[in-house]
């Protein structure tokens, strides 16, 4: 028995066997062969079984993600039903007399460089990164060792990862992955929030899972506490699975507030909406009972094609989840690309730190072609619903002007086009001190203020968040960032206009009663987090929480004395 302490990342309790997402050694030696047809043959069965396997997931793909985003894998079938692609390989073979994992990465190098080689064609840059995909492929057959898929997993189990990339999650399956354990990662990583969105407990953060932990072996995941056991005994089984059925009991209670007005003991209705990735989101939206959304995460669109999507391609995904919301406000963050939200098809400059490089709305202002292609989409959606519009990472006033700018150009060519569009309010996201500093001017000029407290807070903090090394920097209840966030909240009240959150920290159950005592009027978070956060707010009195608050703005001194003044008052409440 083996028990690892990590980041509670997302509720819940699994226990089931591992299954070890992690890339295997590809490594040979080049051989001389004395019987090439041998090895013509060893090829062609390592090129039938990749296909095979794409075959599987494409079809996987379909059923869990769409038409669209399966069709990266029928792009990779088609690379391996190349016929002079293959007579190539061959002829290396016969020519050089050299075995096939030779022959493979020897033509099939001089594709992806020539594919590199097109600087300026972003499909054929693509095109690279196929060739690549499906070498490994065919690789591992060649070489006999297993390409761990996770569109493949047809049993119960718990992921077992170094990191986990969007495209990753997003080929889960719920049905059998039970949980996930991830070295690296903090609360607010992309493999943290996907882990929420899913509904899949998770523990990140844990630095040597991949390394102490073997395929198969039994795992518990408590995504409650951070603690992951290997091997569990009889005895540890058990007493999970009980905590298992008590955290579930405790989920149908708070399932009976799914048509519940989020309503504080005193009164007070604040909104309590969700974050989303893709329309694919909304169903766990409405099933949680959300009363909008506070953050629609656009840059999944981008980075699930293997092109800019279309105009008429976004319009499509964003009607469907402002008609899916039956008139309750969407909030839609434009492109929020950079840092390490990569497109390959959209090569970005190399940079000492992308965090605070090119990236987000610095890129639409630089290329405003996609700026305004986006623009026209979400203007057009907007007919079908209550749209709002928010830009993210605005450090000045100009910033924001510039996007309304453009924003309002577009408007007015789809009006003298004879195209209705909708009442959209127009807003920011708070993520840079220097914009939550001076929330009072941006207050008189926007509509809403979103505060992103993920990137608030390492950008306050100066430690990067996915980095494990400084993740207890990662301190939402220091008293620093409250006054940042008081300050928001305070400078949208003073103008009449709505103060919201759309980071973790609004889910957060230690920040929740804080906020609520500072008047924040939209708390946005993860859809599995809305009906937990619900039956808190019922049991908390607005005017006791804002004592609470300035406390913890004005007297406390560390992110420690506020958690623990916290527990305490909701400890006496309850």
């Amino acid at each position: 028995m083996e028990k690892l302490k990590g980041i509670a990342a997302s509720d819940g309790v699994a226990i089931a066997p591992a299954f070890r997402l992690v890339e295997p050694d590809l490594s040979f030696d080049t051989q001389t062969i004395s019987d090439p047809q041998k090895e013509i043959l060893r090829l062609n069965d390592a090129f039938d079984a990749s296909k095979s396997e794409l075959e599987t997931i494409k079809e996987k793909a379909k059923s869990n993600l769409g038409e669209d985003e399966a069709e990266v894998f029928e792009a990779h079938i088609t690379i391996l039903s190349d016929p002079e692609m293959i007579k190539q390989i061959n002829t290396e073979i016969t020519d050089k007399q050299e075995n096939a994992e030779a022959a493979l990465k020897s033509i099939t190098d001089g594709y992806i460089q020539i594919f590199q080689g097109m600087d300026d064609n972003e499909y054929m840059q693509q095109r690279a990164s196929d060739v690549a995909d499906v070498t490994k492929r065919v690789m591992s057959h060649l070489l006999g060792v297993a390409l761990p898929d996770p569109a493949l997993i047809d049993h119960e189990v718990v992921i077992i990862a170094h990191d986990l990339t969007p495209s990753d999650t997003a080929q889960f399956d719920r049905q059998f992955v039970k949980g996930i354990v991830a070295d690296l990662g903090g609360r607010t990583s992309h493999s943290a929030i996907m882990s929420r969105t899913l509904e899949i407990p998770a523990v990140v953060g844990s630095e040597q899972a991949t390394e102490l932990i073997n395929e198969d072996q039994n795992v518990i995941v408590d995504g409650l506490t951070g603690d992951v056991i290997v091997e569990p005994t009889a005895e540890q089984v058990a007493q999970y699975q009980k905590k298992q059925t008590a955290y579930l009991a405790e989920k149908a209670e708070w399932q009976k507030l799914k048509s519940e007005q989020t309503t504080s003991k005193d009164g007070k209705h604040p909104i309590l909406a969700a974050n989303i990735g893709t329309p694919k989101d909304l169903p766990g939206v409405l099933e949680n009972g959300a009363e909008g959304i506070g953050l629609y995460r656009t840059e999944f669109l981008y980075m699930d094609s293997n092109e800019l999507p279309s105009e008429d391609d976004q319009f499509e995904a964003y009607k469907e989840v402002v008609e899916g919301m039956e008139g309750k406000p969407v909030v839609i963050r434009t492109m929020d690309i950079g840092g390490d939200k990569e497109l390959p098809y959209l090569p970005l400059p190399e940079e000492m730190n992308p965090f605070l490089g090119y990236r987000a709305i610095r890129i639409s202002l630089d290329r405003t072609e996609i700026f305004r292609t986006q623009l026209r989409a979400l203007l057009r959606a907007s007919n079908f619903g209550q749209l709002w519009i928010m830009f993210p990472m605005i450090a000045t006033l100009n910033e924001f002007r510039q996007a309304k700018q453009i924003y309002l150009e577009e408007r007015q060519k789809l009006v003298d086009a004879g195209q209705p569009v909708g009442d959209i309010k127009l807003g920011i996201m708070i993520e840079i001190p220097a914009s939550a500093v001076l929330a009072d001017k941006f207050a008189r000029e926007v509509d809403f203020m979103s505060i992103g407290t993920n990137d608030l807070i390492q950008y306050s903090m100066a430690a990067d968040r996915g980095n494990e090394r400084v993740s207890y920097l990662y301190q939402p209840y220091n008293p620093s960032i409250l006054r940042l966030v008081k300050r928001v909240v305070d400078a949208c009240h003073a103008e009449g206009k709505i103060a919201c959150m759309c980071g973790e920290m609004a889910g957060d159950q230690i920040a929740v009663p804080i906020l609520l005592g500072m008047g924040l009027d939209e708390f946005s978070m993860s859809a599995t987090s809305i009906l937990k956060t619900r039956s808190l707010i019922k049991r908390l009195d607005s005017s006791q929480m804002k004592a609470l608050a300035d406390w913890a703005v004005t007297e406390a001194e560390t992110n420690e004395d506020v958690k623990q003044k916290v527990e305490e008052t909701v400890s006496e409440i309850n």
